[in-house]
């Protein structure tokens, strides 16, 4: 992908499981009718801010479910099929495999499906960060998981996400990002309270028409707030539009 006519570096790999079985966590707070909706949500705001960062150059969705390889490839990205089934991170080394496989080369960064808050800019400094050494990370909110793992050209992955990732990775050797100035990338969603930090801090289109379904907010009328980019959005009472 070009952007502004240059040939820009990273490829992001993204692992998203079918969404029956994504985000179980919210069910509490969505219910089990809307947790699969959000968990698209997420992956969808998650994606579209991915691809309008400068610095990437392409997002490949390791996936098997059909309607999320549909939604997501027509963003733009591209959709890996998960042929290990071996879990997240056989999925992430699989993605990052692929994309290899056609650009020797490549930058490759595991990013988080559920980072429905994420800014281009702020993963675009997090990216800037990452180019300086051959594996970095970023920690999430709680300090205790990753949102994102990167690697350069020629130097392999090695995800070890799930759980207490940050010492995984920190003892693998990767570099950790401290940068305090990018929220947006460091908020993943797992549970309700995640869920409700994310929509304080400004949540993309996806997530936000998707919204009214939680506990605490369902039930009260939406409204429309108006975009840093031009566009109207309608979100619940106290909900951010990203870039807000």
């Amino acid at each position: 992908m070009r952007r502004d006519g240059a040939d820009v570096g990273w490829s992001l790999v993204v692992p998203l499981k079918p969404l029956l079985q994504a985000k179980s966590r919210l069910s509490r707070a969505a219910g089990e009718e809307f947790r699969p909706l959000l968990a698209l949500a997420f992956a969808l705001d998650t994606v579209t801010a991915a691809l309008a960062c400068k610095d990437v150059r392409d997002v490949a969705v390791v996936t098997d479910d059909r309607v999320a390889g549909e939604r997501l490839s027509a963003l733009g990205a591209r959709i890996v099929p998960d042929t290990p089934a071996g879990g997240l991170n056989a999925a992430l080394a699989h993605g990052a495999g692929a994309v290899r496989a056609r650009r020797p080369g490549a930058a490759v960064a595991a990013l988080n499906a559920d980072l429905p808050a994420l800014r281009p800019a702020e993963l675009e400094q997090v990216l800037h960060s990452a180019s300086l050494f051959p594996r970095a990370f970023l920690a999430d909110a709680a300090d205790i998981g990753t949102t994102l793992l990167t690697a350069t050209s020629g130097v392999e992955l090695e995800p070890a996400f799930g759980g207490a990732s940050r010492a995984r990775h920190l003892a693998s050797g990767a570099r950790e990002i401290t940068t305090p100035t990018v929220p947006s990338v460091r908020r993943d969603v797992d549970t309700g309270e995640d869920l409700l930090a994310a929509l304080a801090l400004g949540v993309g289109p996806h997530t936000a028409l998707q919204a009214p379904h939680l506990a605490g907010v369902a039930g009260r009328p939406a409204r429309v707030t108006e975009a840093p980019d031009g566009s109207s959005r309608p979100l619940p009472p106290q909900v951010k539009a990203s870039g807000a």
